[in-house]
C-alpha cells in the first residue's frame, strides 16, 4: 500500500509569502524604572590651568597651545544659544558670530568650553584685538571677529559629561567640532609632542604658552591640578592703585602704580608706563578719575610726583619677563583692564 505525501516543510518563520511579524508587545509597566537624562546645567563653573615652570612628564598628558582670549561657556539649548562668561554674565549679543556658528552644530543640547579669540597678522591670539573688539572695557560692541577655541564638551544631547574622562569628552567633541575648520567655533587640537620641545616651539613663535591637561581626569572646576598651564612670558591681573599724571603722555598717564595679593593684603608691586594706546588710555583716565582717593591703599615709599591714587577695584592684565630681588615686576607692559563678568583675579606672591 502506497502512502499518502507528506506535507511540503513548513518555512522556519512561517509561511513564505506572509509578512514577517514581531511577538506583540505588552504595555510598558508604569512602576518600571525609567533611564533618565540629566538635566541640563544652568552653569558649570570652569576647570583652571594651575601655573607651573615647566611642562610635566609622562604619557597621560596632552598638549594644547594657550589662548590669549575670554574662557567662555557656548550653551546650545532647544530654547536657544546662551554664551557665558567665566563669571557667569550672559554675553551672547556680543558674540553673534560665535552663537550663529553655534546654531549650525549637528546637536540637540550641548555645552561647549573654550576661549574667545580674535587673531593678529601671524595667526597669534591677541587680547588687545579682542578688547578693541568689543569696544573696550566696557564697552557694548558685537565682536563679529571673535573666534571660539572650543578645547572640552560638559554637556551632549542630555547626557552630563563632566564625570568621564578627557579622551572621551574630546572624543565627542571632534566629533562636533572637526579639525581644520574656519568657523567662528573651531577645534582647539591636540599636539602630539614632546612637551619641553612644544613649549619651546611655542616659545619661538611669539605665543602665550602651552597647556597640559591629563588625559584621564574628569572635568573638575577650579584650581585642581589636572590642567596646567606653561607660560613663555608672565601675565596676570594686578589691581590699580593709583597713576602718576603726565602732560604730554596718552590720557595724560605717564604710569600706572599696580598691586597683587600677598597674605591676603594688597602691596604695591611697580608701575608700568607702556603698552598704552590712545583710545585706551583716555577710557582708563575716565574709569581711573572716577575712582579717585585721598589715601593709597597700600604703602608706598617711592619719590614719584604727581601721584593719583584710586580705589583698587580696576584690575589690569600685565605681562612681564620676571620679578625683582624686592618683589617688583620686571619690564611690565600693559595689556588691558580686565572685564569684571570676565570674573578677574588679582596675582597672589
Amino acid at each position: 500500500m502506497t502512502k499518502p505525501p507528506r506535507k511540503p516543510p513548513q518555512p522556519l518563520l512561517g509561511k513564505a509569502d506572509a509578512p514577517l511579524r514581531g511577538r506583540p508587545r505588552r504595555r510598558r509597566d508604569p512602576a518600571q524604572h525609567q533611564l533618565t537624562l540629566d538635566p541640563m546645567p544652568a552653569r558649570i563653573d570652569p576647570c583652571l590651568a594651575q601655573l607651573k615652570p615647566r611642562p610635566p612628564k609622562g604619557r597621560q598628558w596632552s598638549f594644547e597651545v594657550k589662548w590669549d582670549g575670554y574662557r567662555l561657556a557656548v550653551h546650545i539649548e532647544p530654547k536657544g544659544i546662551r554664551i557665558l562668561t567665566s563669571g557667569g554674565h550672559d554675553w551672547t549679543e556680543r558674540f553673534p558670530a560665535i552663537a550663529a556658528q553655534a546654531k549650525r552644530l549637528p546637536v540637540s543640547t550641548a555645552i561647549l568650553d573654550g576661549e574667545a579669540v580674535v587673531f593678529d597678522d601671524l595667526g597669534r591670539s591677541d587680547f588687545g584685538k579682542l578688547q578693541q573688539s568689543l569696544g573696550g572695557r566696557g564697552g557694548k560692541r558685537r565682536s563679529w571677529e571673535s573666534v571660539l577655541m572650543a578645547f572640552d564638551l560638559l554637556y551632549l544631547d542630555g547626557h552630563d559629561l563632566t564625570g568621564t574622562e578627557l579622551t572621551a569628552r574630546r572624543h565627542l567633541l571632534e566629533g562636533l567640532v572637526p579639525a581644520g575648520g574656519e568657523e567662528a567655533i573651531r577645534l582647539s587640537e591636540e599636539i602630539e609632542a614632546d612637551g619641553d620641545k612644544l613649549f619651546r616651539i611655542a616659545c619661538e613663535h611669539g605665543l602665550e604658552g602651552i597647556i597640559a591637561k591629563d588625559r584621564n581626569s574628569i572635568y573638575r572646576s577650579g584650581r585642581g591640578g589636572e590642567w596646567q598651564k606653561i607660560k613663555c612670558i608672565q601675565s596676570g591681573g594686578f589691581a590699580i592703585v593709583g597713576y602718576q599724571r603726565s602732560s604730554s603722555a596718552f590720557g595724560n598717564i605717564r604710569a600706572l602704580l599696580l598691586a597683587a595679593r600677598k597674605e591676603g593684603q594688597l602691596v604695591y608691586v611697580g608701575s608700568v608706563g607702556t603698552g598704552f594706546k590712545a583710545t585706551q588710555a583716555m577710557e582708563l583716565r575716565a574709569a581711573m578719575d572716577k575712582r579717585k582717593v585721598s589715601a593709597p591703599a597700600v604703602r608706598y615709599t617711592g619719590r614719584r610726583k604727581n601721584l593719583i591714587w584710586i580705589k583698587p577695584k580696576l584690575i589690569a592684565e600685565i605681562e612681564y619677563r620676571a620679578w625683582t630681588h624686592d618683589g617688583k615686576l620686571r619690564h611690565p607692559s600693559y595689556k588691558g583692564l580686565r572685564d569684571a563678568a570676565d570674573n578677574p583675579s588679582i596675582c597672589e606672591i
